[in-house]
């Protein structure tokens, strides 16, 4: 296994991941597309895999598979010789996931079991999984959440999500099969397409563009820990290489924002005042979602770098520059 990457600045942890092989499952989504291409500026190995890539053009020099994650035979074949697996594949969103929830269950929690068994067999050190710090806890009573809090989801998102964090334990138990958990808050950044009925600043920002309205839930009071993807990729970088006893680690911002205070924020940057109609509020959807990250501060020597209206400059620079694909799910 690499070694650790305890308070490690930016060039010990591209020397400790410099060869290391890694598979990014779910490569050509918007994390993925990220991780995958940070991975290989760092010099590691890198395997994409999943079931499309939007923009392959920006994963040139990166190997990608495409498969199902309900393959077994792609998922295994994808796996093989890789020391790093990389969890991000969740096949619906947690208004989608409500609506079916036994197929939710069979395509996510089922194929991650396939895939903790493929992992055990082909000698994987380490699975990464990428969780969901906004659905596992529910409606928390203690604001910032941390990782101790109860986890109480209310969607069969989030329950899928906590199974497969529970999955990992056990093939670590009983098979000694190394994890980590990041409990994601709400990532923006490049790559990241309106699709789904996910992310709504990358909502907001196209069809800004475009001069489309946008339709948001409820009255846009609803509070989120929005964090931009480098400083994921960051955590994820470093939950890979470290050594501590600790597996769960809370990753946002440690800010919250409405959904008003963040469409007035793509409103200055952009210069215009936005199209936005209010829908009915949703179940799914909690009043605050704000994760405490002192654990990963601590543990991971990780904090996130990037204030949220570089972050949003960014993105907004990002739409800028190319051409919406406008291409369903990936």
């Amino acid at each position: 296994m690499p070694g650790s990457a305890e308070t490690s600045p930016p060039e010990q942890k591209v020397a400790a991941l410099r060869g290391v092989s890694c598979v990014v499952l779910g490569g050509g989504g918007f994390l993925g597309m990220n991780l995958c291409r940070s991975l290989a500026s760092c010099g590691a190995r890198v395997r994409a895999f999943g079931r499309r890539c939007l923009f392959p053009s920006d994963l040139d020099g990166i190997e990608w598979c495409q498969g199902d994650f309900a393959d077994g035979a792609a998922l295994a074949a994808a796996l093989d010789s890789c020391e790093i697996v990389f969890h991000l594949i969740h096949t619906n969103t947690p208004q989608s996931a409500n609506l079916d929830v036994p197929r939710d269950a069979l395509q996510n929690v089922i194929p991650s079991i396939a895939l903790l068994e493929a992992s055990r067999k082909l000698a994987v050190k380490r699975v990464v999984f990428v969780s969901s710090g906004g659905t596992i806890y529910g409606s928390a009573k203690d604001l910032p959440t941390p990782e101790t809090a109860p986890t109480n989801p209310i969607s069969a998102y989030g329950i899928s999500k906590l199974a497969i964090e529970k999955y990992l334990a056990l093939y670590e138990h009983l098979y000694d099969l190394s994890f980590r958990v990041l409990r994601v808050a709400n990532a923006f950044g490049p790559f990241q397409l309106p699709i789904r009925n996910q992310g709504i600043i990358a909502a907001l920002i196209s069809r800004a563009l475009r001069d489309q309205e946008t339709e948001i839930w409820g009255d846009g009071s609803v509070v989120r820990d929005y964090i931009f993807v480098d400083d994921v990729v960051d955590a994820l970088h470093r939950a890979a290489l470290d050594q501590s006893d600790l597996r769960i680690f809370n990753i946002g911002s440690g800010q919250g924002r409405s959904v008003r205070q963040v469409v007035a924020a793509v409103e200055s940057q952009l210069g215009k005042k936005l199209r936005i109609k209010e829908t009915a509020s949703r179940a799914i959807d909690v009043p605050i979602s704000l994760l405490a990250i002192q654990r990963a501060e601590e543990t991971l020597a990780w904090r996130p770098a990037t204030p949220f209206e570089i972050g949003l400059a960014a993105t907004i620079d990002w739409w800028r520059c190319r051409k919406q694909p406008g291409a369903p799910a990936y």
